[in-house]
C-alpha cells in the first residue's frame, strides 16, 4: 500500500494580509468609540488586558437605539476577538503588533525595526510570520481556490 500523503490547501498570501490587517484596523478604529475607563491596559510584556464592558441597560423604544446598541456590541467582541488573538502571540511578536497597530500613535514599519534593533528584512520576516500566526489563530486566513475561475 502506498503512503497516503495529507496536502494542506495553499495559502493566499495576499489575501491572508488584507484579511489580518482589516481585522487590526477595525480593532484600532472600534477602540475609539470606547469610554477611556474601558480602554484595553497594556503590560510590560505587551499582554493586552481586555476592558470590562458592563452590562448596560439601553432603552430600545426606537430601532435606531436597538442598531446603535448592537453595532456597540458587535465593536466590543471584534475587540476581545483580537486581544485574544494577539496575546496568544510570543511576546516579542505582541509587541510588534501593539506597537505598529494598536497603539493610538500610529507607528510606521522602518521607525519600529530601528527601535526594535532589528534589520529591514528580519523584521519583514518576522512580521510576515506574524501575520500568519495571527491569521489562524483568528481562523481569517484565505485559501486558494481549487479551482481558479
Amino acid at each position: 500500500m502506498g503512503k497516503q500523503l495529507f496536502m494542506l490547501p495553499e495559502i493566499n498570501r495576499e489575501k491572508t494580509k488584507a484579511a489580518v490587517e482589516t481585522a487590526l484596523e477595525n480593532y484600532r478604529f472600534y477602540l475609539l468609540a470606547v469610554p477611556e475607563d474601558h480602554l484595553p491596559k497594556v503590560t510590560a510584556s505587551y499582554s493586552l488586558v481586555p476592558p470590562v464592558f458592563s452590562n448596560q441597560f439601553h432603552s430600545s423604544t426606537e430601532q435606531a437605539v436597538i442598531d446603535r446598541v448592537d453595532q456597540e456590541l458587535l465593536q466590543k467582541k471584534h475587540i476581545e476577538w483580537v486581544l485574544r488573538g494577539v496575546n496568544r502571540l510570543n511576546k516579542m511578536e505582541r509587541e510588534i503588533i501593539y506597537k505598529r497597530y494598536l497603539e493610538d500613535e500610529e507607528v510606521f514599519d522602518y521607525e519600529l525595526y530601528n527601535e526594535l534593533g532589528l534589520s529591514e528584512r528580519r523584521y519583514y520576516r518576522v512580521k510576515a510570520r506574524i501575520f500568519y500566526k495571527l491569521a489562524f489563530i483568528l481562523k481569517i486566513e484565505e485559501y486558494k481556490s481549487e479551482h481558479p475561475s
